[in-house]
């Protein structure tokens, strides 16, 4: 089965400082669910996840010289695990 609500981690220090404390970072689809989002994180990475808080990032208007564009907006999902459980999001073994 493919995976279609995660669309990749988040990868930056703020998210690898919750990392630490069982809360993961990722970037989902536009239109996906918290309970979706719950049983594609506990499929793939097999953990139990406690709860899931989502926020909604709005696109932005970009300018470079007189070329103005729109950077795309996007959908991130905070993952809480069960304590004692971990996710390897950078695939180290």
């Amino acid at each position: 089965m493919e995976n279609k609500i995660l669309v990749e981690p988040w990868i930056t220090e703020a998210a690898t400082a919750a990392g630490e404390l069982g809360k993961y970072i990722f970037k989902v689809e536009k239109y996906s669910t918290k309970i979706q989002i719950k049983k594609a994180v506990e499929d793939l990475y097999k953990v139990k996840v406690v709860s899931v808080r989502t926020i909604n990032l709005p696109s932005k208007k970009r300018t470079r010289g007189r070329i103005v564009g729109r950077k795309p907006g996007l959908r991130k999902a905070i993952v809480t695990v069960k304590k004692g459980e971990s996710i390897d999001v950078f695939g180290n073994k």
